[in-house]
């Protein structure tokens, strides 16, 4: 990818659909194996498409008040599978993020405060949806992606 305005952060992207889950969180955290578990409903079919745009680190660019993700270069195309090492995907070049997931999330609640589910980054208001430390994200991110 070309040089853009923007920022290189630590996270993970899967596209679902037509906009794209950015999925966040310390290390350790479960990034990669959340982003393999939604590529996986994606090829069962549970979720309609699912393809990887990043894995680890992503950059993000703001451009007309939406936030869009890449893969720098030297990872385009690969996710880390924890106990096998990095794997070849299918991946997206660039997508617009929909939706904001926060792994390990200190506030994270059963019923999250209004506050707690939205977030700004580089001046784009996205969705957010915290999910507490130890907590299972899969089933609240596909109830979130499945109308």
């Amino acid at each position: 990818m070309a040089a853009r305005e923007g920022v290189t952060v630590h996270a993970s992207v899967v596209l679902v659909g037509r906009s794209a889950v950015l999925i966040r969180g310390p290390s350790g955290s479960g990034k990669s194996r959340l982003a393999l578990a939604l590529l996986e409903a994606g090829h069962t079919g549970v979720l309609p498409l699912a393809r990887l745009v990043a894995d680890d680190r992503v950059h993000l660019i703001p451009a007309h008040g939406r936030l869009l993700a890449a893969a720098p270069d030297s990872i385009r195309g690969q996710i880390e599978v924890r106990a096998l090492g990095i794997r070849g995907v299918l991946c997206e070049p660039l997508a617009l993020v929909g939706l904001v997931v926060d792994l390990a999330a200190a506030d994270a609640g059963r019923l999250p405060e209004e506050a707690a589910r939205t977030t700004e980054i580089l001046g784009v208001i996205l969705s957010r949806l915290p999910i507490g430390p130890g907590e299972a994200p899969l089933p609240p991110v596909l109830a979130a992606l499945i109308p």
